[in-house]
Order: structure tokens, then sequence, then C-alpha cells
């Protein structure tokens, strides 16, 4: 009976480590998520898509106030 207890024992402590996870590291809030990387690109092919629009838009405009004169 003894040396059940003393196994049982002996399984509890080992099962038991003491030791501590490492951490995990640290995100650096300015960069960006990398899984986000390909919408972020998309987004700034927009943006320049958009200025291009604009520009031949104001240009158009330009053209027809011109022709109006």
């Amino acid at each position: 009976m003894m040396n059940i207890l003393f196994f049982a024992l002996l399984l509890v402590l080992t099962a038991c480590d003491g030791s501590v996870p490492p951490p995990e590291p640290e995100i650096d809030p300015r960069q960006p998520n990398p899984a986000f990387e390909t919408q972020i690109q998309a987004v700034d092919k927009a943006r320049a898509v958009e200025g291009q629009l604009l520009d031949a838009a104001e240009t158009q405009r330009q053209q027809v106030d011109q022709a109006t004169q």
C-alpha cells in the first residue's frame, strides 16, 4: 500500500512542471499587419486610380467650360 501511495505522489510531483512558458513576442503597432497587406495594397491602388479619375474629370470640365464660352 505504501508503494502505491509513493508512486502516486511521485507521479503527481513529476507532472507539475515549474517552468514558465516564454513570453509572446510583442507586436509593434506601427507596423502593418501582414495578414492585411493585400488589402492595404488594393486600397493604395484604388486611391491612385481615384486621383487619376479626378484629374480627368477636372480636365473634361475645363474643356466643357472653354467650349461654352
